[in-house]
């Protein structure tokens, strides 16, 4: 009776774990992790929650992915750092560190938005409006000073 006792004890115990670990494995996905098309279509952005509990971007395709003038993958040309104006603008994160605004659940803020096509980085805020988001992109500590973008749903 007790060697069954134990053996039931065991085996509930696995079971528990494993749900647990499963459901660790699987969490639920916020609504802006999806692929996002920019405003003028030319690329997919997929927006992402990082380790560090804020959300990314990464661009994961060009309508052109090589400049037509070498016939190469497109680089960040325009990079304010000489050092980084051979990276491959396919791959590379456009926007880092958003979280999620403590007084609006469709508002992420906190973040910067990186335009390879000039090479400035942005202080920005993500407005979540279903199958949209609006990007708004300003000169940090001037919200005034900036543009916004709408942003489609690309899945």
């Amino acid at each position: 009776m007790k060697k069954n006792v134990f053996v039931f004890i065991i085996v509930l115990s696995a079971l528990l774990l494993t749900l647990a670990f499963v459901q660790t494995q699987e969490r639920q996905k916020d609504k802006i992790e999806r692929i996002w098309y920019n405003q003028e279509k030319t690329s997919k952005i997929q927006i992402y929650l990082a380790k560090d509990g804020k959300f990314y971007g990464k661009i994961v395709w060009l309508s052109e992915p090589n400049d037509p003038e070498t016939k190469q993958p497109k680089l960040d040309k325009n990079n304010p750092d000489p050092a980084r104006r051979n990276d491959p603008v396919l791959g590379m994160i456009n926007l880092r560190g958003y979280s999620l605004s403590k007084t609006d659940p469709n508002v992420y803020e906190g973040g910067t938005i990186y335009d390879p096509r000039n090479g400035k980085t942005y202080c920005g805020k993500i407005t979540y409006k279903g199958n949209t988001l609006d990007l708004r992109g300003y000169i940090c500590n001037f919200p005034i000073l900036g543009r916004t973008n709408t942003w489609t749903l690309a899945e």
